[in-house]
């Protein structure tokens, strides 16, 4: 049996995989967010991304965040904050069904990543996966994970510097290698160019194209589910809809908006996390 996820299943079916971005450390946020989709008229989220980088997660909170969202139907995505082995096998030991690293700037840094993720003869993963089979309903702990938890894994790198998209030809070309993700952000400060600008627009295209070129999956993090929808139109495999922080904050001030009789909005679209 292999390890199907969400997130595989949506790949197989050649449809763009909607997720959105934890950042604070509460199970009860995540599951309250992907039941308020199963119930919408809309498709349900494929993957969750556990921001434990930027967000106020830390690896003691891994556990409980991915069985919640692998139990109601998503796939958990661990954001560790650096490429180091150990960060990343806390994270694979706890469930997570994805693994994304930040500042990946060439082709030896994501074999090295690919390394850390998989278990030998292909990488160095160290062997302890006592809980990660939890976040896998059905999977039992033994020959039914450990043959298969290669494969089942998503390993993914961030490509947000001006030599990540210098080198991301070769990058995408790395073996074992699934996903590389924009981080919009990051690429325009490390780049020294205007978000949103042109230089900007064709570092992303460039990421685009040399994923496609590859057979890898692209993904980026988008602000609100306009700029998401407009990704996905260009060939984006998997996109970010929001962040906790962003829909909880907008929610508020629209209630409050209402209540007092005023426009919530400013007509903008979001401009951050």
């Amino acid at each position: 049996m292999s390890l199907t996820t969400a997130l595989g299943s949506s790949f197989q079916r050649q449809s763009t995989a909607y997720g959105f971005w934890l950042t604070v450390p509460s199970a009860p946020v995540a599951r309250t967010f992907l039941r308020a989709a199963v119930a919408g008229p809309v498709e349900p989220f494929s993957w969750v991304l556990v921001d434990a980088e930027h967000g106020l997660i830390a690896d003691q909170h891994y556990y409980d965040l991915t069985t919640a969202i692998a139990s109601e139907g998503a796939s958990p995505i661990i954001r560790v904050p650096w490429a180091e082995e150990w960060m990343i096998k806390r994270a694979l030991d706890s469930g997570a069904h994805g693994i994304l690293t930040p500042m990946c700037h060439s082709a030896e840094d994501a074999r090295k990543i690919v390394q850390y993720s998989k278990y030998p003869p292909v990488g160095s993963r160290g062997y302890g996966p006592m809980y990660a089979p939890h976040a896998l309903p059905g999977v039992q702990a033994g020959p039914q994970y450990d043959d298969n938890a290669d494969k089942g894994l998503m390993v993914m790198v961030q490509i947000e510097s001006r030599s990540g998209v210098e080198n991301v030809e070769e990058i995408a070309n790395v073996d074992g290698l699934d996903v590389l993700l924009i981080g919009p952000f990051d690429l325009a400060k490390q780049m020294g160019v205007v978000r949103g600008g042109e230089e900007h627009e064709a570092a992303i295209q460039r990421i685009l194209k040399a994923c496609k070129s590859a057979g890898k999956k692209a993904a980026i993090f988008c602000t609100d589910g306009a700029q998401a929808h407009s990704r996905a139109q260009q060939g984006f495999d998997m996109v970010s809809v929001i962040t906790d922080l962003g829909a909880m904050g907008e929610a508020i001030v629209n209630a409050l908006g209402a209540a007092q009789g005023k426009s919530s909005g400013n007509g903008k679209p979001r401009d951050g996390y």
